[in-house]
C-alpha cells in the first residue's frame, strides 16, 4: 500500500500525538533508582518548584490571591489544603465544589497541585474536622494524659475516628479520580499535617494503655533498633526503655495514617506523604522526648517506625522555620535517606531562607516549597515574611524563574545523582564539594573582579549582602561539562587531581521548551578571570572545562 509524503506527515504526527496523551495519563508515582529518587509526572522526572498556600485561603473566592501569588512566583506546583470540615460539614454528604474550582483554577494557571489533607491532624490538633466530630467526645475520642485528664487532641486508638476521616479521604480520592485522571492536575497528597501532640508524651487511655504493654510487633523490632540495648523482645517499655512513649506514639499514629493512605491508594494511586514539625536536627546523643517537640510526629528518630508502620505512605519530609544554616543542613541530611526521598514541602517564606533553595534543589530534592504564598492579609511573621507583597514571594521567584525553562533536565540530572548544591552559611565562609574528577569551591561577599588580597583597604561589601543569602546549584552534565546557577556567589572550578585547568568555555542562556540550550553570550576576561561571579539576579551558565 502506497503512501504520499503528506500521508507519512500525517500518521507520524498521530502516533506522536498519542505517544504524548500515553504519557500525559501516566499516573505520578515515586521511583527509586540507586537509593535516589523522582517523583515520575506525566512519564518523565519532575521537580516541584512550589509554594504553600496559607491554611484558611482553601475556599473559592480565596483562590484569586492565592494564583496571583503563585504566578509573581513563577512556581509550576501549589500545595493548598482540603480540610475535612468543608467537604463533609454534614455527615454523609460530600461538597466537593472547592475542589473542582481549585483544580480548574490550577489548569488554567498552568500550574500542578498537591493536595494537603487536614482531617484528625492539623498542627497536631483536630481544628480542621467537621464540627459533628469535634465535639463528640464519647465516639470520637480524645487523647487521654498521664493524669488521666482529656487533651486537646483526638486519640489514635480512636476507630470510629480512623472509619470517618478514611470515609472522607476515600470519596476525596474518588472524586479526584473522577475529575482530573485523564490531565494529571494533581500530583501528590499530603495525609493529615504534622501530626503528634504537643504536652503530651502519648495517650494513657485504657485503649492505649493495653496496647503499650502488649509485645512490640515483629515488623516495628526489624526497622527500629533501640538507641540503648535492652530487651530483644517485650513490651515497648522493655524493648526500648525511656524512648517508648515516643515511639508507641509514633507507631499509633503512623498505622492510623497507614489505614487512610492505604485505603486512599486502593481508589486512586497518587504518591503521598507525611510533613513534620521538626525537633531539633542537630541534638547528639537523641534524648527521649522531654516536652521538647511534637511526640508521635514522623521525626526524623522514627521515620524507621514510619517505614514500618506505614509502607504506603511514599516519605517523611521536614517542616522548617529555623533558619540556622548548621540545623537546616543537618536537616537535609537526617531525612535524605536511601529509604526516604528528600522533599522539603513546607518552609519560612522570610529572606534569610531564599538561599536555601539552593541547597535543597542541588541536592537532588524532589521538591520545595516555602509557606504563606499567597496575597490573603494574613503574615506569620516573625516565623516568615512581614510584608503581603510581592517583596516576600519575588526573591524565591528569581531563582524559580531561572530553574523553570530546565525544571526537567534539572529533575532528571537529580535522579541521575548529577546534582550538588549549597546555600551560603551564617559564617560566610567558603564551601567546597567534591564532583567527578572535580573540586567546585563557592565563596560569598565577593566584588565581581579581583582577589580580596588584592584591595585589602577596601571596607564595603557587595550590596544585597547585609543577611546571608547567597547560593549555588550545579548540575555535571557531562565529564568536564557544567550547568551553573546561583547568586551572589563565587565559583572556582579545580581538577580533582591537581592538574592547571582553565574555563573553556562559559555560556550564559537558558534551555527552550524543548530542552534545546540557547546560548545569550559568552562569559570571558574580566567576567572568568577571578572565577564565576553571580550577583543579585540568577543566571544560568553552561560551563566547559578543559586541563593543559
Amino acid at each position: 500500500m502506497k503512501h504520499t509524503a503528506r500521508q507519512l506527515v500525517t500518521v507520524i504526527s498521530l502516533m506522536m500525538a498519542a505517544a504524548g496523551a500515553a504519557a500525559a495519563s501516566e499516573i505520578p508515582q515515586i521511583v527509586k533508582q540507586d537509593g535516589r529518587f523522582a517523583l515520575m509526572v506525566d512519564g518523565a522526572p519532575f521537580v516541584v518548584l512550589g509554594g504553600q498556600a496559607q491554611n484558611s485561603s482553601n475556599y473559592p473566592l480565596a483562590l484569586n490571591k492565592v494564583f496571583a501569588a503563585v504566578q509573581d512566583m513563577h512556581a509550576n506546583t501549589l500545595e493548598i489544603p482540603v480540610a475535612w470540615e468543608q467537604i463533609e460539614p454534614v455527615e454523609g454528604k460530600f461538597d466537593f465544589s472547592y475542589v473542582d474550582t481549585l483544580v480548574a483554577e490550577a489548569r488554567k494557571n498552568k500550574v500542578r497541585l498537591v493536595l494537603l489533607w487536614f482531617g484528625t491532624w492539623k498542627n497536631t490538633g483536630p481544628s480542621y474536622t467537621p464540627e459533628w466530630v469535634k465535639f463528640n467526645n464519647a465516639r470520637f475520642p480524645r487523647m487521654v494524659a498521664k493524669d488521666g485528664k482529656l487533651t486537646y487532641c483526638l486519640s489514635p486508638q480512636g476507630e470510629e475516628t480512623l472509619k470517618a476521616d478514611k470515609k472522607a479521604f476515600v470519596a476525596l480520592m474518588a472524586h479526584i479520580k473522577k475529575i482530573d485522571e485523564a490531565q494529571r492536575t494533581v500530583i501528590m497528597m499530603q495525609v493529615e499535617n504534622e501530626v503528634g501532640t504537643y504536652g503530651f508524651v502519648r495517650d494513657f487511655s485504657p485503649t492505649a494503655e493495653a496496647l503499650f504493654n502488649q509485645p512490640v510487633p515483629q515488623v516495628v523490632l526489624d526497622h527500629k533498633k533501640p538507641l540503648v540495648p535492652l530487651a530483644k523482645t517485650g513490651t515497648w517499655k522493655q524493648v526500648y526503655g525511656d524512648y517508648a512513649d515516643e515511639y508507641f506514639h509514633a507507631y499509633s499514629i503512623a498505622s492510623y495514617i497507614e489505614d487512610i493512605a492505604k485505603a486512599g491508594r486502593a481508589v486512586y494511586n497518587l504518591p503521598m506523604y507525611v510533613n513534620n514539625s521538626q525537633r531539633d536536627s542537630t541534638e547528639n546523643p537523641v534524648m527521649p522526648w522531654k516536652d521538647n517537640f511534637a511526640s508521635g510526629g514522623p521525626n526524623y528518630d522514627v521515620i524507621d517506625i514510619y517505614r514500618a508502620a506505614a509502607p504506603h505512605i511514599d516519605f517523611a519530609g521536614p517542616d522548617i522555620y529555623g533558619p540556622d544554616w548548621k540545623k537546616f543542613t543537618a536537616s537535609m541530611n537526617l531525612f535524605q535517606r536511601k529509604d526516604n526521598p528528600l522533599m522539603v514541602p513546607e518552609m519560612s517564606n522570610a529572606a534569610e531562607y531564599v538561599r536555601y533553595t539552593y541547597l535543597v534543589l542541588g541536592r537532588g530534592a524532589i521538591g520545595f516549597s516555602p509557606f504563606g504564598i499567597d496575597y490573603a492579609d494574613y503574615s506569620n511573621f516573625p516565623l516568615g515574611h512581614k510584608a503581603i507583597d510581592k517583596t516576600m514571594v519575588e526573591p524565591f521567584g528569581k531563582i524559580y524563574a531561572a530553574f523553570r525553562p530546565m525544571e526537567r533536565q534539572w529533575a532528571r540530572w537529580a535522579f541521575e545523582g548529577r546534582t550538588y548544591g549549597v546555600a551560603e552559611g551564617d559564617d560566610r565562609q567558603p564551601q567546597t564539594f567534591d564532583m567527578k574528577g572535580w573540586k567546585a569551591t563557592i565563596s560569598f561577599r565577593e566584588w565581581q573582579f579581583g582577589e580580596r588580597e588584592y584591595f585589602k583597604k577596601v571596607t564595603d561589601l557587595p550590596a544585597g549582602t547585609e543577611i546571608p543569602n547567597g547560593g549555588v546549584s550545579i548540575a555535571q552534565i557531562g565529564d568536564n561539562e557544567f550547568v551553573i546557577i546561583g547568586q551572589r556567589a563565587r565559583v572556582k572550578i579545580d581538577h580533582a587531581e591537581g592538574k592547571p585547568s582553565m574555563w573553556a568555555r562559559v555560556e550564559e542562556g537558558h534551555y527552550d521548551a524543548a530542552g534545546k540550550w540557547i546560548m545569550e553570550r559568552n562569559w570571558n576576561g574580566d567576567q572568568t578571570d577571578y572565577g564565576l561571579n553571580l550577583t543579585g539576579n540568577p543566571v544560568v551558565l553552561k560551563v566547559k572545562l578543559g586541563t593543559y
